[in-house]
């Protein structure tokens, strides 16, 4: 049996698990990522962008026509290198410091400062009560939770098309804020690729957000009352995941081929996060965990029997 290599502290693990078992990285269900499980095939989009790539980027259109999709003025909104960076810009200007624990591990931690909250909150895929406040908000799965874009609260969000469209080596991230210049200035030059600026538009085009939401919701659902017939302790939310009280179980799925979320690196241990599968997903990830000996090897408390 091939040694399980660690979970990395972000997921997205299943090409490192591709290595260690010996196989096709496209063989793996890396549920350990959770974009859009619905989103269209981009390759024909991609394809007709291609001539692109010998230009320099001019990102300048793509953000526009992104900020008119948002529904915010042009002037508040700037195009990042993915979700990632978006962070780091305004992170880099103003500091700041998570709203609670536990919660995503690139917002800053500083002693004090304005305060980050990620809506739907990650880990728990919880969306933020209406009274809730936050100086910050990482709304990259926002849109799959709720249909629509943006909440449109004050200050500042950080958004990533990563999540919506499930292109992460594409990076497309933005931010939006009245001053939004004021985290631009520390983007380095060409940050934003010409392929992902180029494609862009249409990615726009292709967009149902009320239908991905819809449909989201209704495979987590699904995911849920699986997890629940092998006895695990499952919390199903907003988000485009679910929260398990599942410890072990990512090392139980991967020598199958399946990769779940260790929530170690969010001091969660004890839990492991599932990405929203479509169908197919769903009937592939019940069959690792029957042949993993799950069924069996687990009791209704969510550990091992």
């Amino acid at each position: 049996m091939a040694d399980i290599p660690p979970a990395g502290s972000h997921g997205g693990d299943g090409p490192r698990i591709a290595r260690a078992l010996g196989i096709d990285p496209e063989s793996v269900l890396d549920l350990s990522q959770s974009p859009n499980p619905f989103a269209p095939d981009l390759g024909p989009v991609l394809a007709r962008s291609l001539d692109a790539v010998r230009r320099y980027p001019d990102p300048a259109d793509a953000a526009g026509l992104l900020a008119e999709a948002i529904g915010v003025d042009p002037r508040c909104l700037v195009l990042t290198n993915g979700g990632s960076e978006a962070i780091w810009l305004v992170a880099r200007e103003i500091g700041g410091r998570v709203r609670a624990e536990p919660e995503f591990g690139l917002h800053p931690r500083n002693p004090g400062g304005p305060t980050w909250r990620s809506d739907p909150h990650n880990p728990s895929g919880r969306l933020a009560d209406p009274g809730e406040t936050a100086d910050v908000w990482d709304e990259a799965f926002y849109p799959l939770a709720t249909g629509q874009w943006t909440a449109g609260r004050a200050g500042v969000v950080v958004g990533s098309l990563t999540k919506v469209f499930a292109c992460p080596g594409l990076r497309l991230g933005y931010v939006i804020a009245d001053d939004v210049e004021r985290f631009a200035r520390h983007q380095p030059q060409w940050s934003v690729n010409s392929l992902a600026a180029a494609a862009l538009p249409e990615l726009l085009g292709l967009a149902d957000l009320p239908a991905w939401a819809a449909v989201t919701a209704a495979a987590r659902r699904e995911l849920a009352k699986m997890l629940r017939r092998f006895g695990f302790a499952v919390e199903a939310a907003d988000a485009p995941w679910v929260l398990v009280r599942a410890p072990g179980l990512r090392e139980l799925l991967a020598p199958h081929g399946v990769v779940v979320r260790d929530c170690a690196s969010f001091g969660m241990p004890e839990y492991v996060r599932v990405g929203v599968p479509d169908s197919d997903g769903l009937a592939r990830l019940e069959s690792a965990m029957t042949l993993s000996g799950a069924e069996a090897g687990w009791n209704g408390a969510g550990g091992p029997s």
